[in-house]
């Protein structure tokens, strides 16, 4: 998502749709960022309270649109698509990342958070890239799978008193989700299971597509992904008697147990 904020040209307009506390950070200040929720977002930017299928905005005045893990919550969802399609401009971009209700880590978080806010099931990517072309005029140039690191039950990202069921997972304690996710990834790895997935991101509209493999090391406590080689490039890794690397997290310091980097490229 972040490098596509940095090729837009000075001047250009975002939009950060479902924001709350903002759904990305940038050292760009030559952008106008706004970032709309249905309450009212606290994060940098210009921050408007509206509802996503009612966007009190004239045509055609974006030129990205961000919409990270919102679509899922939006209760009229194609209004609001048909909304992103008419205020994007034509040759605009839009980022979406959804997840796929059908996968380990969606079961958990519906039933830690007794639905948590999902209306809208996504279980294919096919799905989501048909509503998308449908009702905007933007094209699908790329489908990218996203892996779970769980971070939605670590402790630091638990408000108030924790859950009685999160004594399953030993009460966000992040060491155990480190272990618990390398060890769901390794199994993935060995077995051919998707038990380590989250959902996808897409690109759609005027930018290339997305050319990495997908990043299996995502951090337990802030959610940011990197790939193998960069964190080995830019993190003290330490070798656990396991046999295990383990590193802090370059975004939050948060240690986490390393993966290599599935093989699979981006469709």
């Amino acid at each position: 998502m972040l490098d596509l904020i940095d090729r837009l040209p000075a001047g250009a307009r975002v939009l950060d749709l479902g924001a709350r506390t903002g759904s990305f950070s940038t050292h760009r200040d030559d952008l106008l960022i706004v970032r709309l929720d249905l309450d009212r977002p606290s994060a940098a930017g210009a921050c408007v309270q509206a509802d996503a299928a009612f966007l009190p905005f004239p045509s055609a005045c974006f030129d990205l649109i961000v919409s990270n893990h919102s679509l899922e919550h939006f209760v009229e969802l194609e209004r609001t698509v048909r909304e992103i399609g008419r205020v994007v401009k034509p040759q605009g971009v839009l980022y979406v990342a959804v997840p796929d209700a059908g996968t380990l880590t969606d079961r958990i978080y519906r039933w830690m958070g007794r639905g948590g806010g999902h209306v809208n099931a996504f279980r294919g990517p096919s799905e989501v890239i048909a509503l998308i072309e449908r009702w905007t005029p933007l094209k699908h140039r790329s489908t990218t799978i996203l892996f779970s690191s769980l971070s939605f039950l670590n402790v630091h990202n638990q408000p108030g008193r924790p859950q009685r069921k999160l004594g399953l997972f030993a009460y966000g304690n992040e060491c155990f989700l480190a272990w618990l996710v390398w060890t769901l990834r390794s199994l993935d790895q060995a077995m051919g299971t998707r038990l380590s997935v989250y959902g996808w991101s897409f690109r759609f509209g005027d930018t290339p597509p997305e050319t990495h493999a997908p990043w299996h090391n995502v951090c337990v406590r802030c959610g940011s992904g990197a790939s193998e080689r960069f964190l080995r490039g830019c993190c003290t890794v330490i070798r656990l008697p396991a046999g295990v690397d383990r590193y802090a997290c370059p975004n939050c310091g948060a240690p986490n147990l390393m993966s290599a980097d599935p093989p699979c490229e981006p469709r």
